[in-house]
């Protein structure tokens, strides 16, 4: 009898053995824990980026509701219209390189 109880005692060891390997190793264990604690962390970071955007894109609606001043700034800004007199003065973009003359 204590040959059963000895064998038994060592399988169900074996059996805890394998299932804490599997535990630790498998789909669901600590590499993909890690992986999934690296995507909170950048999803945090990218709200806490995507907040600040709204906040500030708040505060420029504000802005626009309450200054005649922002309100035609902007106007002009989108229309690209001047005031009577005044002259725009339009340059060359410098990302686009010059084509070389041969």
């Amino acid at each position: 009898m204590k040959v059963v109880r000895k064998s038994g005692f060592i399988s169900l060891l074996v059996i805890i053995a394998l299932v804490a390997v599997v535990a630790l190793r498998g789909p669901n264990g600590i590499p993909a824990l890690a992986d999934k604690r690296k995507q909170i962390q950048a999803l945090q970071e990218m709200n806490a980026s995507l907040a600040a955007d709204n906040e500030r894109k708040r505060i420029r609606i504000e802005k626009l509701k309450h200054s005649r001043a922002e309100q035609e700034l902007e106007i002009r800004e989108r229309l690209k219209m001047l005031r009577p007199g005044e002259k725009q003065l339009i340059l060359p973009d410098e990302s686009k390189p010059e084509s070389s003359q041969p």
